[in-house]
């Protein structure tokens, strides 16, 4: 299993799993990237929208530190199954055609890489404004949905994942309901 938290800004997570290998139980890594979507667009997307240069560079850039740090996750395995965490994500899978939150939170989501891969061109022609009126995007989430797009299309592009679920809740929920677990 493979699993990321694309976290908003400050907090500049990524999070991958390796399930497990044969014979040794359990295998888990965690990655911590400085490759959160409010972080990318800030350091490598300048304009509304950025040129098609600056997008070039900043797939070549993204593209090139997580091939550096996801190889111990790409010599691993592949993963038979992933996870995406995280309002980016959710965003990313409602462009890409993903159920809307009106159809509840039970609603099996997820986000293809073909979808994605097909929608990243677009996402980088549009305007923050015009990010805006795009179904499942919020004001403040449409200046770095495009971060967000470029960092989860290399990393299951890297990994080989076609198709990524969606996760109702992101990891800051999973630590509070693990909390609460322990206190019952």
């Amino acid at each position: 299993m493979v699993g990321w938290d694309a976290a908003h800004g400050r907090h500049r997570r990524w999070l991958a799993r390796a399930r497990p290998g044969p014979g040794r139980g359990p295998r888990c890594r965690r990655l911590a990237l400085p490759l959160g979507a409010g972080r990318v667009t800030r350091d490598l997307l300048a304009g509304d929208p950025p040129s098609s240069a600056t997008v070039r560079e900043a797939r070549r850039r993204v593209r090139a530190l997580l091939a550096k740090e996801m190889r111990p996750f790409t010599k691993a395995t592949n993963p038979d199954r992933a996870v995406g965490t995280s309002k980016t994500m959710r965003s990313l899978a409602r462009i890409c055609g993903a159920a809307p939150s009106s159809e509840g939170m039970y609603a099996a989501r997820h986000l293809d890489r073909e979808v994605l891969s097909a929608m990243l061109p677009k996402l980088a022609a549009m305007t923050t404004a015009e990010r805006q009126q795009l179904s499942g995007v919020s004001t403040a989430r449409a200046p770095q949905i495009l971060a967000g797009a470029i960092v989860a299309e290399a990393a299951m592009d890297l990994l080989g994942v076609e198709r990524l679920e969606i996760c109702p809740w992101a990891l800051r929920e999973g630590v509070i309901l693990r909390r609460l677990d322990r206190m019952l």
